[in-house]
Order: C-alpha cells, then sequence, then structure tokens
C-alpha cells in the first residue's frame, strides 16, 4: 500500500492560512464584554450551605459575579464563553433576583437529573463536580429557595 503524503509547501500554506483565519477572528467583538453589573438583590436562601454551593458551582453563568478564565480572551472560546454567560443569566440570575421573572423554579430539577453544570463545563471548572450526595442535598436546597416547576403534577 502506497500512502501519499501532502507536499510540504502544501501543509506551510494551510498552517499560514489557518494561523492568518485565527489572527482575524480575534477582530471579532462579540465574546469580549466581561460586564460584571452589581448585584441588585439576592434571593433568601434557604441556608447558607445552599448560597456556598451555588457560589462555588453556577455563579458563573448565573449570577453577576462571573469570574472570567483566560480563555474568555480568545476566540473562539470567547464566543462559546459569552454566549453561555448570556444565556445563563437570561434565563436565571441570583443578583439581580425580583428584577425580572427567574426561572430559578427548575433549578432543582435541573441539577438533580445532571443537566447542570453542563459536561463541558466540568473540565475546566473541577470545582463545580458534585458527589451524588452533595446533588442530592443541593438540589433539596435550590427546590427549599425557589420552589420547584411542576411540583403539584409530580406529586400526583
Amino acid at each position: 500500500m502506497n500512502v501519499r503524503w501532502p507536499n510540504k509547501k502544501n501543509v506551510i500554506r494551510i498552517g499560514a492560512a489557518l494561523f492568518a483565519l485565527f489572527l482575524l477572528i480575534q477582530l471579532v467583538p462579540y465574546g469580549r464584554d466581561h460586564a460584571n453589573p452589581p448585584t441588585t438583590q439576592e434571593p433568601k436562601w434557604d441556608s447558607q450551605a445552599t448560597r456556598q454551593t451555588f457560589f462555588r458551582v453556577c455563579k458563573n453563568c448565573h449570577s453577576n459575579e462571573t469570574e472570567w478564565p483566560w480563555y474568555s480572551n480568545i476566540a473562539p472560546t470567547s464566543w462559546l464563553v459569552q454566549y453561555d454567560v448570556d444565556e445563563g443569566r437570561s434565563e436565571f440570575n441570583v443578583s439581580e433576583w425580583g428584577r425580572a421573572r427567574n426561572k430559578g423554579d427548575e433549578a432543582a430539577h435541573e441539577v438533580r437529573e445532571g443537566h447542570m453544570p453542563p459536561w463541558y463545563y466540568l473540565p475546566p471548572h473541577p470545582e463545580a463536580r458534585l458527589t451524588k450526595a452533595e446533588r442530592k442535598e443541593y438540589a433539596r436546597g435550590l427546590a427549599l429557595t425557589f420552589g420547584e416547576k411542576g411540583e403539584k403534577e409530580r406529586k400526583k
């Protein structure tokens, strides 16, 4: 079997083109607005433990206290981080509690089912990993703090 490798000039051209593209996408302004607006009001937490777990696991996307990692300054990862923070804050933001409708009543279910935190968030944020026991206790605390959507239907 005879394998034909690309010639050296083509490999260099492709590499240079990819590097140029990488440099060009750095000019896209989206993903660099690392604003953390002031906290206006927090919810009444059921316990300090629930609040501490929330700020360890969820604050980067669901509060105005986001810690922006170094890779949030480099496209295209900056686009993904900015999108996740924008989306997370629009759905559920504990720093602006009472200002707009927050979907806090879905938080316990999302944590219990393992949907939050999302799998792709965990490798760069090992502090957000929850053991089964932590997940159960945290979901209970979220339910006590925010209630649960569809709670009446589940009890039937």
